[in-house]
């Protein structure tokens, strides 16, 4: 629900009065007048465990960052309230301290939660507490399955937007942080196998760059500077689902062009790869131009592009945008550009966080 303290009360002045007196008289007197119908809000569902709802500041940050961006018509949702974090926001989530995945999935906990909350995209950082028993990361990934089923049974167009997740490093789980490593280089061939043109599955790399020893109080929750980098690397994803749903259960109004953005190896090898992002026109209406964002996982940097023209930035993320020859798309139309990474000698296998933002 978004938050009430947001919303300024107005006061009526007495010719206001006055006037809503007189409206249903207007109304009679010119019956083609109607009132502009107000947009209805994409609803968020921040989804997992105690670092999303206990208290998950990251939400508030994120809240913020949106609004600040021009996201003015979203609505957190979730069955449980704001924890505090001090600054207003919309606080609703589905953050419940201490759950796994694979029990919620076990017990059949998400379709009560989804029907009374019926979220647009759903924000899962989920897997921590699986991680810390032990879980297989098999397992726990059947549980992602599982639930990524109840979700598009509530809604068939979901959007899912799923972490790698942060590491852990407490005391008592010397083991946690290796676990957590390969747990999180699964994800991504997971996402590719489950995500559909109709109902996209995004990863977003948490993982990379966050230090259980600066960004967590604990070695397992995130501390103010963990908050913040969770919030910033959520941003562009959810920014880039949130321009692609035109309303509930809506991939676009058909007014307003969008775009969706795939990432594809092409081949690999030690110290780099090369990768193909195709680029779709998923609404009813003409682009004239395209920018895709590009979060390459496992601290791997593009350092060439294609078929489209490169913007690189200090946190390794890439903006990449149309060539001009390839920037219009008509409805349903697609294009591609290919780039080349570079990345350590251990990395994980190539994956990479991309959104597309349309141009008219």
């Amino acid at each position: 629900m978004r938050d009430a303290r947001l919303r300024r009360p107005r006061r009526l002045s007495l010719l206001g009065l006055l006037a809503a007196l007189l409206l249903p008289l207007a109304l009679t007197t010119a019956p083609d007048a109607a009132a502009a119908p107000s947009a209805t809000p994409v609803r968020v569902m921040p989804l997992g465990d105690s670092i999303t709802g206990s208290p998950g500041c990251w939400r508030a940050l994120l809240w913020n960052r949106l609004l600040d961006a021009g996201h003015t018509d979203i609505d957190f949702v979730g069955t449980l309230p704001a924890q505090g974090c001090g600054v207003p926001h919309d606080g609703d989530n589905e953050g419940h301290g201490g759950e796994l995945v694979t029990r919620v999935a076990e017990q059949d906990l998400l379709p009560a939660r989804l029907a009374a909350t019926r979220p647009d995209i759903v924000v899962m950082h989920f897997g921590t507490n699986d991680v810390w028993s032990s879980v297989p990361p098999d397992r726990i990934l059947a549980a992602y399955t599982e639930l990524v089923a109840q979700m598009r049974a509530s809604n068939p167009r979901m959007r899912v937007l799923v972490a790698q997740i942060i590491p852990m490093n407490p005391g008592s789980c010397a083991a946690c942080a290796q676990r957590v490593a390969d747990f999180n280089a699964r994800i991504p061939a997971w996402a590719a196998a489950t995500s559909t043109g109709g109902s996209p599955v995004t990863v977003v790399d948490q993982w990379t760059g966050f230090d259980t020893a600066t960004d967590t109080y604990d070695g397992v929750h995130p501390d103010a500077t963990g908050d913040g980098k969770i919030a910033a690397r959520w941003f562009p994803a959810l920014s880039a689902a949130l321009a692609e749903t035109g309303g509930p259960g809506d991939p676009g109004d058909p007014g307003d062009p969008a775009c969706t953005a795939s990432f594809r190896t092409v081949s690999s090898w030690q110290g780099g790869h090369q990768a193909e992002v195709r680029v779709t026109n998923n609404s009813a209406a003409p682009v004239t131009g395209w920018t895709v964002t590009v979060a390459p996982a496992g601290g791997a940097r593009v350092t060439q592009v294609w078929n489209g023209t490169l913007h690189a930035a200090a946190d390794g993320t890439a903006t990449v945008t149309d060539a001009g020859w390839n920037g219009a798309l008509a409805p349903g139309a697609s294009t591609s550009f290919g780039l080349i990474a570079t990345t350590g000698a251990n990395s994980a296998p190539p994956a990479a966080t991309v959104g597309c933002t349309a141009t008219p």
